[in-house]
């Protein structure tokens, strides 16, 4: 696949190396990082990291701090890499500082961003290591770094290994399908939980708990009733978490009735 050969991607290994123990001892931070070795990298895989072709929003290759809805909280992540304005994969980025290889928390915030926007893999980086991820698999904040990771690339391997990442995350190669194929090679048999199979399973527990909490309070009601009941108050609350999510209701109203009611239970 095309790469962008006027990046001397050798350069920029060895610049890092020169001041490897400055950087991993907190001498520099994200956006330093960012500017400095992660732009350039994701150049010369052939991305228009800074818009030098001019596109509008919507078009543009390469849209820092894309704005998606993570449960009721609107996060960005550093990078979001788009093909005709549609999102293929999330980028993160840390300080050399932070072991990413091993610190599980900056996995579970890219994790979290990529499963929420239904994203096959996304990238954690601090230029020190490269971490590729199946995003398809349901996050969970206790999860090991090593969780859903299907690649680990070291700076030292990064000249060798180049052309397996040109290969998968450069442009060319997601117009040519060798992402979608990558990822569908890397998907696990056991694991796995899309996003809406996963609303899907929580759905069902919530009706179980609230058909229980129903029913404790209400025993004359038929079964018909119970189950009616049951299905209109979670359609209602679906609503409002609709109307919430698109700015027609203010965030954390739900939220704040939920507290209300168990400051109320508790008295």
């Amino acid at each position: 696949m095309s790469v962008n050969t006027s990046i001397d991607l050798t350069a920029l290994i060895h610049r890092y190396e020169r001041h490897r123990q400055h950087y991993r001892a907190g001498g520099s931070n994200e956006t330093e990082l960012r500017v400095s070795f992660i732009d350039p990298l994701f150049m010369a895989l052939g991305w228009d990291v800074r818009n030098e072709a001019g596109y509008a929003e919507a078009y543009k290759d390469v849209v820092h701090e894309d704005a998606i809805k993570v449960g009721a909280a609107t996060k960005a992540p550093d990078y979001s890499f788009r093909i005709g304005g549609v999102r293929k994969f999330f980028l993160e980025t840390k300080a050399p500082s932070v072991d990413i290889s091993r610190d599980p928390a900056p996995a579970w915030q890219l994790r979290r961003y990529a499963w929420s926007a239904k994203l096959p893999l996304s990238i954690l980086t601090n230029f020190e290591h490269i971490a590729v991820y199946d995003t398809r698999i349901k996050p969970g904040q206790s999860d090991p770094a090593s969780t859903a990771r299907v690649m680990l690339v070291h700076y030292t391997e990064l000249a060798d290994r180049w052309r397996e990442l040109a290969d998968i995350f450069s442009p060319e190669a997601i117009r040519m399908g060798s992402f979608d194929e990558y990822a569908e090679s890397t998907r696990k048999k056991r694991g796995t939980a899309e996003v809406d199979d996963a609303f899907l399973e929580d759905l069902e527990h919530w009706r179980d708990l609230l058909a229980r909490n129903i029913a404790l309070r209400n025993d004359d009601l038929t079964q018909r009733e119970l189950n009616y009941a049951v299905q209109i108050t979670i359609d209602r609350i679906i609503f409002l978490r609709i109307c919430e999510d698109r700015g027609i209701e203010a965030y954390g109203r739900l939220e704040a009735l939920t507290i209300a009611c168990e400051s109320s239970a508790a008295q």
